[in-house]
């Protein structure tokens, strides 16, 4: 089964929007071992659609289109799809008063333009729309097909998981593909991507003459690198197998190398990894930030019933609320002393089990003697109140935003060695 992506906007060309919906697509086309070996990029042109249109489904099984599908005169992918497949497009009437009904339970007037929406290509089966207006649809090509989903991301990524991807999966068994694939994604904080690609090398060699078992790297920015690994087997219990008997063997040549530096598996964030902890031990959690300046807590509050574990934050940017509400010693205030001095002040004024704190230099001028990146991390857990010293790249937000979750990180490895 080969799948192409059409994705549909002017201002994808223009440069003034990322098109991350075909990112993500081809992660998920991937992960399910489906192939996607072109991606296409078209302005709004009905001419220039269909012309894309047609060259995808000349060297593709399927096709999805993200885009054009609202009410406005620019969303021109129903009528294009419509000429594609050799038919007209007909109002839908189930369609049109979902719509009207969904504006009225907004208290808003609709626009006219709106029941645009419910103009489908004859023959095409609607993807029911739950998270806007803009329905999906299937479109049958003669033996191919053509998807088309809102270029809305979080509508985008909904339809595809509930109807896209089951209706590739039964077209490719049809084909006659009846492998299972499995995919689990193996989540990293602290090491690069070639030095992971190189603990792992050995593991390449092993498996370059098997189409049973990929591995491959993605560099998800602030998020780490994912080590994603892709099984193939004759059943679900054999795809299932081959992939926890890989998990182990990368896990174990990435450990050996680095340490514990994989937190999480597939969707499973970092606050969600420090959550579990927290729980599991039966432990409330409490928050003094400066140089991330609430960016930790906002990330914990991600996770939820995070009201159970975590007990608040202090976002103690000046150096004079430092002294007078965690009780840091006046002096510098970006130091490993000041940072456990923090955690301790926290601990006792939010009354929780554990704390964490963190202080440092953001940029672009120094502080107290230290350099741009500089980061100290203050850990209060148990008896003890310890400190990690980080040195990390970037400008005044990539600090900030990498101070987070290395903050995070630092809280997840004291934890575990409490075990």
């Amino acid at each position: 089964m080969r799948v192409e992506i059409v994705a549909i906007g002017t201002e994808l060309l223009l440069g003034q929007i990322a098109d991350t919906n075909s990112q993500w697509l081809g992660e998920k086309l991937a992960a399910n071992g489906i192939g996607s070996h072109f991606h296409q990029h078209v302005g709004d042109n009905h001419e220039r659609i269909v012309s894309a249109l047609r060259i995808a489904l000349g060297r593709a099984d399927a096709v999805i289109i993200c885009g054009g599908l609202g009410p406005t005169q620019d969303d021109i992918t129903r009528a294009a799809v419509a000429e594609i497949m050799g038919v007209s497009l007909v109002r839908e009437d189930y369609l049109a008063t979902r719509i009207e009904e969904m504006f009225t339970a907004r208290g808003r007037t609709m626009a006219q333009n709106n029941l645009l929406q419910a103009d489908v290509p004859e023959g095409a089966t609607v993807i029911d729309q739950v998270r806007g207006t803009a329905p999906g649809l299937i479109c049958p090509v003669g033996t191919q097909v053509i998807y088309a989903v809102p270029g809305v991301p979080y509508e985008m990524s909904e339809m595809f998981e509930r109807a896209i991807l089951p209706d590739l999966v039964a077209r490719s068994r049809a084909l006659g593909e009846k492998n299972v694939i499995a995919s689990r994604v193996l989540r990293t904080w602290g090491a690069g991507e070639s030095a992971l690609a190189e603990a792992v090398d050995s593991r390449f060699d092993e498996l370059e003459a098997s189409d049973r078992v990929t591995i491959a790297f993605l560099a998800s920015g602030i998020e780490g690198i994912k080590v994603r690994l892709t099984a193939r087997g004759d059943d679900e219990a054999h795809a299932q197998s081959l992939l926890a008997s890989e998990e182990a063997t990368v896990r174990g040549l990435i450990d050996a190398v680095f340490g514990d530096v994989i937190f999480g598996v597939d969707d499973e964030t970092m606050e969600d990894a420090v959550a579990s902890r927290l729980v599991a031990r039966g432990l409330t959690l409490g928050l003094a930030e400066s140089v991330t300046g609430g960016l930790i807590a906002s990330r914990l509050v991600n996770v939820a019933g995070a009201s159970q574990w975590f007990r608040g934050g202090l976002v103690s940017y000046a150096s004079d609320t430092k002294f007078s509400l965690l009780g840091v010693t006046p002096g510098p205030v970006v130091s490993a002393s000041a940072a456990e001095e923090m955690a301790r002040g926290a601990r006792t004024l939010l009354g929780s089990d554990v704390a964490v704190s963190v202080t440092g230099v953001a940029g672009p001028d120094e502080q107290d003697g230290q350099v741009p990146g500089t980061v100290f991390v203050g850990i209060a857990l148990g008896d003890t109140v310890t400190h990690v010293s980080l040195r990390l790249p970037g400008d005044r937000a990539r600090v900030r935003t990498y101070a987070a979750i290395s903050a995070l990180d630092a809280l997840r490895k004291a934890l575990d060695a409490t075990l």
